[in-house]
């Protein structure tokens, strides 16, 4: 045999996995970086300006010569009459948004889990998604329009029964009704998805064996269906509790007035109020500080609960 036809090629020396994997890394780190940028300049910086809840600011003196005042403005907060009432109303409205967002989303999904259409159920699940794009500004828009008591739609509608015209907007009952309401109708459609997306997880031998046992439609639900759904139902309570005093600025700061300023202002729209409208930064500063405090603990507890009874964790 002759050996000197045999070509012998140079091998390529194996790359580094680990040298790959950390370049690989590189380039997501890279990419990840305008996102970290933008979070530090608005969502870090501005912690600094904190430092006015502890202090009598005045603009013209700057952070650092403004006197210093100590918890005075944390117990103005809680001795103030308005400022109670607006813990009060936020937690009533936000207490209604996350009740009736976790009830009608759920009932909606089994209702339309139902439907046997797919052109239908796809059409109807578009249209309850649409409201979820459109911002409070053109919504609250719509809103003024169809609950005006002089020629709203509604109050048009309801006439038709008898019934006197609502001030939906004008009157404070009603005013914490209809943000609710109106939240619920813009969101629901997006929770669907959730419950929709839980749905299809189930396992159909559940069903299967089921029919083999002689159940109906409704039996399987209430026995099939709606206990896959309850820990989806459990996370997102549980985490909902964390947005318990966001009473929702867009919302609220679009649709009321001084009508509604006893029952309808929530902490967001007190705060720019006292704060940028009056000018009183620091107790502005406080109240927003007080809000996130108060907040973050509340976060804790229901990170804690999710991952307790819906075995729901992040990290």
């Amino acid at each position: 045999m002759n050996d000197t036809n045999i070509e012998i090629r140079p091998v390529a020396p194996k790359m580094n996995r680990k040298k790959i994997s950390r370049r690989s890394n590189t380039l997501l780190y890279a990419m990840m970086l305008p996102a970290v940028i933008l979070t530090f300049i608005f969502s870090y910086l501005p912690i600094g300006g904190l430092v006015m809840a502890f202090q009598e600011y005045q603009p013209w003196l700057g952070f650092t010569k403004s006197p210093w005042v100590g918890l005075e403005q944390f117990r103005t907060i809680l001795s103030f009459p308005d400022a109670i009432q607006v813990i009060w109303n936020t937690l009533i409205i936000a207490s209604g948004k996350i009740i009736a967002g976790l009830i009608v989303p759920f009932v909606f999904a089994l209702m339309l889990n139902e439907v046997r259409n797919k052109a239908f159920k796809g059409s109807v699940q578009t249209l309850v998604y649409l409201p979820h794009f459109l911002s409070w500004v053109i919504l609250g828009g719509i809103l003024l329009d169809l609950l005006s008591p002089s020629g709203g739609l509604v109050n048009r509608f309801i006439g038709v029964f008898g019934i006197e015209p609502i001030f939906f907007l004008g009157d404070g009952d009603w005013f914490r009704f209809t943000a609710i309401v109106s939240d619920v109708w813009k969101e629901f459609g997006f929770s669907t998805i959730v419950y929709l997306a839980a749905l299809a997880g189930i396992n159909p031998s559940l069903y299967e064996a089921a029919e083999v046992d002689g159940a109906s439609r409704w039996k399987q639900t209430v026995h099939v269906t709606i206990p896959s759904l309850i820990p989806m139902a459990i996370v997102l309570g549980t985490l909902s509790l964390g947005n318990v005093l966001n009473g929702g600025f867009d919302q609220i700061f679009n649709l009321y007035s001084s009508l509604v300023y006893s029952k309808g202002d929530i902490i967001d729209t007190y705060v720019y109020r006292m704060g940028i409208e009056s000018g009183q930064l620091s107790f502005g500063a406080a109240f927003g500080l007080f809000k996130s405090v108060v907040s973050t603990v509340l976060i804790v507890i229901s990170y804690g609960l999710a991952y307790r009874y819906g075995n729901y964790r992040i990290f």
